[in-house]
């Protein structure tokens, strides 16, 4: 049930015979790499207002911006105004000037005389000074309360922002819950009926739908399992009688043989797709599983093969512990190291090996030899029913082609991330890394 890779990639030589070369590709040759859907999102600054930011403006800084920026303006426009209708009041209603006439000594405390016009010129910009001075003193007091309020503005703003953002909080934390557990659980959210509580209830409602029709799965392919399976049982039983019979004429012994391919093709088709659908979704119940000991009883199933297709199987396992299913896992292993030996070229060797990588967790390598692999090719080597061209639909010795399709499928199901590399001298590298326990 492996999946062969491309033409002219590790599943044989490359179509049109084993020295053909492969077409040129319309960009450079780039290894693609399935990355797992909960990989780190690093915020990268766009366009807008806020592109200047060097961290991700969420909607509740975005809020709080626009409570503090507004109350702020409003400040600013407010003291313009009252700056400019003061000075106008100060200006209207000044006393009288003094006019002192001419021929009238003043003097001093200083015992000096000044003359009329002197002391009227004094008296004018005395005048103009003192309410200079006041305006002054009101703009610069106006401002430092100014400062003050909207610094209250932006922690009043955020602590709003913060309580009416608070039912969006409570709708992410329970669709996480709901990715990561079950979807039987809801949001159910109470309080006054806004648009938050109809994007609840919406929430709701698709949650209801999406277990519905999840549930519907399951049973189908439950049902699936059982209708399927027997009749190719069946026909398996009967045919393998039939062979056995010592009187069967060449002719039918040689139809049987056919049709027992056949029907052996078609029961990894149905036992790779029932894989398949139930490895789609993510695992719930995880535990710790040793990847060494995966890989080693993974090993053990295919040495037999191996000896027979002489190709040399070299191991380096380390012991490592990952969070996961021990079944699924065992899957995983089982199918990579299959394709590398089905899809290997003559005295080939296929590397396996297992190790701790940085943050924790662990991963599987599998390289083999064999024809060397385009890079453009590798895009298309995960998708189902990857087969061959030109051949033989009726042998199953080289699976149905959902070998690496179920492979994905499981690397996303435990959160993990999956690798294909061309080697240098031909083949491919594989690498599979699962979460730690």
């Amino acid at each position: 049930m492996t999946t062969p890779p491309p033409a002219g990639g590790p599943s044989g030589a490359p179509a049109g015979g084993p020295r053909a070369v492969p077409p040129r590709p319309a960009q450079p040759p780039r290894a693609p790499r399935i990355q797992s859907h909960q990989s780190q999102q690093i915020y990268t600054p766009g366009d807008g207002l806020l592109a200047w930011m060097p961290f991700r403006p969420t909607i509740r800084m975005r809020l709080t911006l626009l409570y503090g920026g507004m109350f702020l303006m409003a400040g600013v426009v407010l003291l313009m105004l009252m700056y400019f209708f003061i000075q106008q009041a100060f200006h209207d209603a000044a006393p009288p000037n003094l006019q002192i006439g001419p021929g009238v000594s003043i003097l001093t405390p200083d015992n000096q005389n000044v003359t009329a016009q002197t002391f009227n010129q004094w008296f004018s910009h005395y005048q103009a000074g003192q309410s200079q001075r006041a305006l002054d003193t009101l703009l610069r007091k106006s401002l430092t309360v100014l400062v003050c309020l909207a610094v209250i503005a932006f922690a009043a703003g955020y602590a709003m922002a913060g309580r009416v953002l608070r039912p969006l909080g409570r709708i992410t934390r329970t669709a996480r819950e709901v990715a990561s557990s079950d979807l039987h659980r809801r949001i159910e959210l109470d309080g006054p009926d806004d648009e938050l509580k109809e994007l609840a209830d919406t929430f709701d409602d698709m949650l209801d739908r999406l277990d519905r029709s999840f549930d519907s799965q399951r049973k189908f392919v439950a049902n699936a399992s059982h209708e399927l399976r027997t009749p190719l049982a069946i026909n398996r039983t009967l045919l393998e009688v039939q062979l056995s019979d010592p009187a069967a004429s060449p002719d039918l012994q040689q139809l049987g043989k056919t049709l027992l391919a056949t029907n052996e093709r078609s029961e990894q088709l149905v036992e790779g797709l029932l894989l398949l659908a139930r490895s789609d979704n993510e695992l719930i119940d995880r535990r710790p599983v040793e990847l060494s000991e995966v890989a080693t009883r993974a090993l053990e199933q295919i040495r037999p093969e191996a000896a027979r297709r002489e190709v040399e199987i070299k191991a380096e396992l380390t012991p490592v512990v990952v969070s996961g299913n021990g079944v699924l896992l065992e899957r995983i292993a089982l199918n990579l190291i299959q394709n590398a030996v089905r899809y290997n070229s003559a005295d080939g060797w296929v590397e396996i090996s297992t190790a701790e990588v940085p943050g924790g967790g662990g991963e599987l390598v599998v390289s083999n030899t064999g024809p060397v692999v385009p890079g453009y090719e590798l895009e298309h080597i995960f998708e189902p029913f990857r087969r061959v061209k030109g051949a033989d639909r009726t042998r199953s010795d080289k699976g149905v082609g959902l070998g690496l399709s179920i492979v994905r499928s499981v690397v996303r199901a435990h959160g993990g991330a999956i690798e294909a590399t061309p080697r240098a001298g031909g083949g491919l590298t594989m690498r599979v890394r699962i979460p730690g326990a």
